[in-house]
């Protein structure tokens, strides 16, 4: 047992090595920032879907501001900036998924945030790995939205900046 488990420390280690001794720092939260990159600017995403959240600009920019902050090594900085994040929130929609019987009325809404971003990294002359792209994430709910919506939109803003995150750090 105690072989084993000496062997599986070692390859860790030879992994990490590995890793090192790359151009790119990898992460266990999942990111691969190249080493030379230090700074970002996040721009404010307005909202210009046809149904407004109040909040929903305000929250989603600084939500992502937060994942970079968290989950990299990156200083956010005003201007220019190794990479550079900005777009806006193109889709806030309501549908009803589910209609209850013998009614008109939905037993189950879908609230769907749709977001353009455009991600340039200016280290990157070839722009590969910039790019520009929409991003929608839903939640199901029952009942009235008024009384659900922050704590909703809050969860759909935490899968929409996970997967921009992961678009531009981690190469998927």
């Amino acid at each position: 047992m105690q072989k084993v488990f000496l062997r599986f420390w070692c390859i860790v280690v030879v992994i990490c090595l590995t890793w090192q001794s790359c151009g790119v720092k990898y992460s266990f939260t999942g990111g691969s920032i190249p080493e030379n990159m230090k700074t970002v600017n996040v721009q404010f995403f307005e909202n210009i879907a046809p149904l407004v959240y109040t909040p929903l600009s305000q929250n989603f920019t600084e939500a992502l501001k937060e994942r970079i902050r968290s989950q990299s090594r990156l200083s956010q900085v005003d201007g220019d900036a190794h990479a550079m994040f900005e777009g806006m929130i193109t889709g806030y929609d309501i549908a009803p998924v589910a209609v209850e019987a013998n009614t008109d009325r939905a037993a189950m809404n879908r609230l769907t945030i749709t977001v353009r971003v455009k991600y340039t990294n200016q280290l990157d002359e070839t722009g590969e790995s910039s790019f520009e792209q929409s991003f929608s994430q839903f939640r199901e709910f029952s009942g009235m939205i008024q009384s659900q919506e922050e704590t909703i939109t809050k969860e759909i803003i935490n899968l929409l900046t996970e997967d921009i995150y992961n678009k531009a750090f981690a190469n998927w």
